[in-house]
């Protein structure tokens, strides 16, 4: 290696196991470790890490920061891993950082991980292709929706949408989508925070959507996977998350309700502060 080395790793929707090999790999051979420990499962950075790795908290670095840790992983010859949450290439924010790692003389990769819609997608047993060979993807960052007539636009097109968007502009965002030309009983898909361990997941139609986000209290930003691909195939039954009962679509038992099911994974990482033991 003769610059270092700069690896943006997806690392995943959250459980710590769905990390992919390869990012695991460069975790662990990682001289330094950026990542988000709100964003990233602290079980994730433990498992895979070396003892003697460096970690810096990205919440407390600013992006002069990271641009400096670029230009000493050149001059030193480090490998350095920058974690992100799902997977870089959607919503990642890496380009720029890239394009920093490019200018300095530092080598680069992007690790492919496991996206939030492609978790939240399977976390239900739907297929974002399964009825619409179309799929529209998109983030708003802002608090409203400064652009709201951008949704409108791309609802125009009746496929199967991902909107991923604060919860508390759950009502502009059905008015926008009803305007686009969704009818009432549009099956509606609402993930906050899958795979996590109060993780919810609720599935609903657009006439329904708003009342039900409120009934949750939900206002943080959440994933909204919209179309007839996300119908229910089954009798919706509940999971639950901490002590709070969500439908998710599945195939149902006697009762039609069940406790959430956590990993060994999950209940570790609950049990551990994400920053002081990630070491």
């Amino acid at each position: 290696m003769k610059s270092g080395l700069v690896s943006f790793v997806g690392a995943g929707p959250g459980a710590a196991d769905l990390i992919t090999l390869r990012g695991a790999r460069r975790l662990a051979a990682a001289d330094v470790v950026v990542w988000a420990p709100s964003l990233v499962d602290a079980e994730c950075i433990r498992e895979h890490v070396r003892e003697d790795a460096e970690l810096i908290d990205l919440s407390r670095s600013a992006t002069e920061d990271l641009v400096e840790l670029f230009r000493r992983a050149a001059r030193d010859k480090l490998q350095v891993v920058r974690m992100i949450t799902g997977d870089p290439v959607l919503w990642g924010a890496v380009r720029d950082q890239v394009d920093a790692c490019r200018r300095i003389g530092v080598e680069t990769e992007i690790v492919p991980g496991v996206s939030q819609v492609s978790a939240a997608v399977s976390a239900v047993g739907r297929e974002l292709t399964d009825a619409d060979q179309s799929l529209i993807l998109t983030r708003v960052d802002a608090t409203a929706l400064p652009d709201a007539t951008q949704i409108r636009q791309f609802a125009e097109h009746g496929a199967t949408m991902g909107v991923f968007v604060a919860a508390a502009r759950t009502g502009q965002l059905v008015e926008e989508l009803t305007e686009g030309g969704y009818a009432a009983d549009t099956p509606v898909v609402v993930a906050y925070k899958t795979t996590w361990p109060d993780e919810l997941l609720l599935t609903t139609t657009l006439g329904e959507l708003e009342a039900a986000v409120k009934q949750r209290k939900l206002w943080r930003h959440t994933l909204f996977l919209v179309g007839k691909a996300m119908a229910p195939g089954t009798k919706a039954r509940y999971r639950r998350a901490e002590t709070t009962a969500e439908p998710v679509e599945e195939a149902v038992d006697a009762t039609g309700e069940r406790a959430a099911r956590r990993t060994w994974w999950s209940a570790r990482a609950g049990r551990t502060n994400r920053i002081a033991a990630a070491r």
